[in-house]
């Protein structure tokens, strides 16, 4: 992860009070934590860091696409994504991030790399099933769909299935209680 070293924010230098960093984001960066679900990414991720005398505040927010494939045809297609996240860092003896939305740094640090959360965000800003828009409009126009069409089963019930053996229709009686 040598080259997320741009994440790195230094708040020993900072004054208190709102800072705002900005990042964009593509495939070089998931390419860092070996993530490849993505085939192509463009998001922009802001940070609005608040330096307190004790601690500090991170919002991140990111807006963007990220290029997927059709859960339903396979065909690629950009997917609009954005989501929020807050993050509060509160100094302590030792390292813990245990809650998600705590981090606790070692009191001699004086630096944060906000790669991780960046990366959790877009991932998890990213929806579980991934449908093309015209898909959904009814205007995709594809080999898969089309197969789909062919394969699908017919409701409408056959004369053999309507016609039963008179047999089987005096046990649904004694069934449902009713004698003729």
């Amino acid at each position: 992860m040598k080259g997320l070293k741009e994440y790195n924010i230094s708040f020993v230098g900072l004054k208190e009070g709102s800072h705002e960093f900005q990042y964009e984001i593509d495939n070089k960066f998931f390419e860092e934590f070996q993530y490849t679900e993505f085939n192509e990414v463009n998001i922009s991720a802001n940070i609005n860091f608040v330096k307190k005398s004790t601690l500090l505040e991170l919002f991140f927010t990111i807006n963007g696409t990220i290029n997927v494939p059709c859960d339903v045809t396979s065909e690629l297609f950009d997917q609009e994504i954005s989501g929020d996240f807050s993050l509060v860092v509160k100094f302590g003896p030792e390292f813990n991030d245990d809650n998600d939305e705590i981090l606790v740094l070692p009191h001699e640090e004086y630096q944060i790399n906000i790669a991780q959360y960046i990366y959790e965000l877009v991932v998890l800003s990213a929806p579980s099933k991934r449908i093309h828009p015209d898909v959904l409009n009814g205007t995709m126009e594809s080999e898969t769909l089309k197969k789909l069409k062919e394969l699908e089963i017919n409701n409408e019930k056959t004369v053999e299935e309507e016609s039963t053996d008179p047999r089987w229709d005096k046990l649904k009686d004694l069934l449902t209680g009713k004698n003729k």
